[in-house]
């Protein structure tokens, strides 16, 4: 049996499968990993892509209608021989020593449920880099997807998640949620008892989103979903979240009454900007890629708050009481 299993949904991305797994291949030990690639339906699949990794790799390649992210790992799972589940995004790249670290410290400290951090790979675009750092930073996220310093508990997210396969079916795998389906199978875990962890140094080199415009969709979503999140778990809403909504109203309220009241009020969102620049650069190292951040973390904060608000307004205001964002447009 395999000690790991690596499973991995797609959506026509077949030139982003072939880096992973050729960052697979150059694992230390891959002879104890099984992968499973589920093509989610794709109208570019990449079965032709994954054909010559399976004299490197243990690989399966699975087809499946569109069904998400979500139940495409469902259906991985099912195909698995691993005691831990590995659920990697194919967007990802794995530094060598990845599966050594995860293997090391498992057998020292065995998580039922782990995850690791992402960081932008030197070679990414800096439109990437500066996302990376937007979905990083402790100005804009307060580092709860995977940082050291967080303003909230860890729950690993699905671009690097771990878990027991025997944990995963008692709790029946991903839910049907269309967004943030990873933090709701995070948080089931803790809810059922089982221990949860962050695993330092298993990162992975994210690329995320290639645009603005499709960034903006990506944290909107996030943001409809920590609506639907808190309905479905008790204390899962934490002053973190609320923050970005906060932002949203408190910034053109600043500029109102730095208009009418005293001209020091608007100087409430040039300063974030300011000090989100200056550590952005002492991050990256970057002037282009700390500019860049400057708008990345705005629509990072924006586009997540906006969301928030816009599921809370249809949650409380309207009859669509399960409001998904760009439903017809999951991918895009």
């Amino acid at each position: 049996m395999a000690r790991i299993t690596v499973i991995i949904p797609v959506y026509n991305r077949p030139e982003e499968v072939v880096e992973l797994l050729d960052s697979l291949t150059m694992q230390a030990l891959k002879s104890e990993v099984e992968v499973i690639v589920v093509d989610d339906g794709s109208v570019k699949r990449c079965e032709a892509e994954v054909e010559p990794f399976k004299s490197q790799l243990d690989l399966k390649y699975i087809y499946q209608d569109n069904q998400g992210p979500g139940r495409a790992r469902n259906n991985g799972a099912v195909y698995a021989t691993g005691e831990y589940l590995v659920f990697l995004d194919s967007d990802c790249v794995l530094p060598s020593d990845y599966l050594k670290m995860t293997i090391d410290h498992l057998d020292r400290q065995p998580f039922d449920c782990f995850g690791g951090p992402d960081k932008a790979h030197q070679f990414f675009s800096s439109i990437q880099k500066a996302i990376s750092y937007s979905m990083t930073s402790l100005f804009t996220t307060g580092g709860i997807r995977g940082g050291k310093k967080k303003m909230d508990k860890f729950y690993p997210r699905s671009f690097n998640l771990g878990v027991r396969k025997t944990v995963f079916d008692k709790i029946g795998g991903f839910s049907d949620m269309r967004y943030g389906e990873d933090v709701d199978f995070s948080m089931r875990v803790v809810e059922n008892g089982y221990t949860v962890g962050l695993i330092d140094d298993t990162f992975v080199y994210h690329k995320r989103r290639n645009t603005f415009k499709s960034f903006f969709k990506q944290v909107f979503s996030s943001g409809t979903a920590r609506i639907e999140l808190a309905s479905r778990h008790k204390g899962a809403l934490k002053l973190v979240h609320l923050l970005p909504a906060l932002f949203v109203i408190g910034i053109p309220v600043s500029i109102a009454l730095g208009i009418w009241v005293h001209w020091a009020f608007a100087l409430c969102l040039p300063l974030w900007v300011a000090l989100l620049v200056v550590d952005a650069y002492f991050e990256t190292n970057s002037v282009k890629v700390s500019l860049l951040s400057a708008v990345s973390g705005l629509i990072q904060i924006t586009g997540y708050g906006l969301g928030f608000l816009t599921a809370l307004w249809h949650k409380i205001f309207s009859r669509d009481k399960k409001y998904v964002a760009f439903r017809n447009t999951f991918y895009k």
